[in-house]
């Protein structure tokens, strides 16, 4: 129940983080299998790249970010595993397996970059970040049509012709490309075929400007920053309230980033919604 976009939405088939995580899981084991990689590592990393993120999708890691002004949620994941999961003990992962949690995040930046500083030090690491973007561009675009606040023509025709027209064809064309483009540069750095890197480029510049960007996501955004400011204010004066905070290792942070969307919604009608007169 923490959703990709939307705020909590009406309907049972739009993307949460575990529909998502199991995309980009499918996706990178492909490659991965594909490539003669450790698909075990692969899908560990795939697994826990989106652990620290928030309720209410991007939203809400905005947020966050302003409250706190330094939350992002590659390295609320590594935390997760590291210092929240195991009573602060943390889980018994590997340095790849942690390395790829925290690398795994692109921002607006080059979605292929040689820049190692950006790159996890794993190809199997690389294959997870290029594989979550090649789910969240389509599925995203899935949504935003299911939201009506994109239509299913919208996506430019260049983009179509170069990867298809559908979210199946998209994505099998793309998992190609980054198998085919990765075996041509000798496997140093996971690449892909140059016409399908620019539609996926594209794709995403698109996703930003008539999705993330757009009026209906800014009012979504408006709604997230009231709930998720209340709850902060509200357990920052009563932190005895905070189930579990009597563990030295478990903050605020790792509170409210953890809920869910239902779950804070029914946390923040506890706090702000008026209780009736008892009869």
């Amino acid at each position: 129940h923490k959703t990709q976009v939307f705020l909590h939405p009406e309907g049972d088939h739009y993307r949460t983080r575990m529909t998502h995580t199991l995309e980009v899981m499918q996706i990178a084991r492909t490659v991965s299998r594909a490539l003669g990689l450790n698909e075990d590592l692969t899908e560990a990393i795939a697994l826990g790249h989106d652990l620290g993120h928030t309720p209410f999708g991007h939203a809400g890691e905005r947020v966050l970010a302003r409250i706190t002004k330094e939350f992002h949620h590659a390295k609320q994941s590594l935390r997760v595993v590291e210092m929240v999961e195991g009573d602060g003990r943390g889980l018994n992962l590997t340095w790849e397996v942690r390395d790829g949690i925290v690398h795994h995040s692109k921002g607006k930046g080059p979605i292929i970059t040689e820049n190692r500083d950006f790159l996890p030090a794993t190809l199997e690491g690389q294959v997870v970040r290029l594989s979550d973007i090649i789910a969240y561009v389509n599925h995203d675009f899935e949504d935003g049509v299911r939201a009506r606040i994109i239509t299913p023509d919208a996506l430019p025709t260049r983009i179509s012709r170069a990867v298809g027209y559908s979210r199946r064809e998209r994505i099998a064309t793309m998992v190609m490309a980054v198998i085919e483009g990765t075996r041509l540069e000798g496997e140093q750095i996971i690449s892909m075929k140059s016409d399908s890197y620019a539609a996926l480029s594209e794709m995403r510049d698109f996703l930003y400007e008539h999705l993330y960007d757009s009026d209906d996501l800014h009012r979504e955004f408006e709604k997230t920053y009231r709930v998720i400011l209340d709850l902060w204010e509200h357990y920052s004066a009563h932190p005895e309230e905070i189930p579990g905070g009597e563990r030295e290792h478990f903050t605020l942070v790792d509170y409210v980033s953890g809920m869910t969307d239902r779950y804070a919604l029914r946390r923040w009608e506890e706090i702000r919604v008026p209780k009736p007169w008892p009869v």
